[in-house]
């Protein structure tokens, strides 16, 4: 059994700043990628940023310049630091891993049950 479990969503007003955070946990053997994703209403899931493991980053458009991405092997933890949040952030995040778990081959992909973020005008 594994579960990604985001925190740090909320309200905020334009300009400011969230630090979201996702923790694996679980028989985790090895993560490889991890990555922030986004779901405002009525549009697809969209990716946000995302970081393998020995660190490289690919971001979004949209976030290149105001989000930075980071993990924690240690602790099987993404985080995302949002600044200069705008409106059009509004949106559900999502954590998203790509993992293998202990006795079991291969590697899968897991999601977090999501957190809300609202960017106020």
């Amino acid at each position: 059994q594994v579960q990604l479990v985001e925190s740090g969503g909320g309200l905020v007003q334009a300009g400011g700043s969230l630090r979201l955070s996702c923790a694996a946990s679980g028989s985790i053997f090895s993560i490889n990628y991890m990555g922030w994703y986004r779901q405002a209403p009525g549009n697809q899931r969209e990716l946000v940023a995302s970081i393998t493991r020995d660190g490289r980053t690919n971001y979004a458009d949209s976030a290149k310049g105001r989000f930075t991405i980071s993990r924690d092997n240690a602790k099987n933890t993404v985080y995302l630091q949002m600044n200069s949040l705008k409106p059009e952030d509004t949106a559900v995040y999502y954590c998203n891993a790509e993992l293998a778990i202990v006795m079991v081959k291969g590697f899968g992909r897991y999601w977090g049950q999501g957190t809300q973020v609202t960017v106020s005008s």
